[in-house]
């Protein structure tokens, strides 16, 4: 299989190559250009999100946390 990884790279990267260089290619790249200068305020909103689920998981662990350390008291 090792003998392979040098023309499918070369094969690939060939392929992408020729795609970027294509109408299609130029179309997708100028799309991606264009819609660039939205993608801070799509991160903050990802990056706000993230943060309330992390919030909300640290919350539910805490109170696993006081549920275990009630059981181990009363146990003892």
């Amino acid at each position: 299989m090792r003998r392979w990884y040098m023309p499918l790279t070369v094969l690939g990267l060939g392929s992408i190559g020729a795609f970027l260089l294509s109408e299609r290619g130029r179309n997708s790249l100028r799309a991606i250009s264009e819609n660039f200068d939205q993608a801070p305020e799509c991160g903050l909103e990802w990056n706000e999100s993230a943060q309330n689920e992390l919030d909300r998981i640290q919350a539910a662990l805490n109170r696993i946390a006081e549920s275990l350390e009630l059981r181990t008291e009363l146990g003892q």
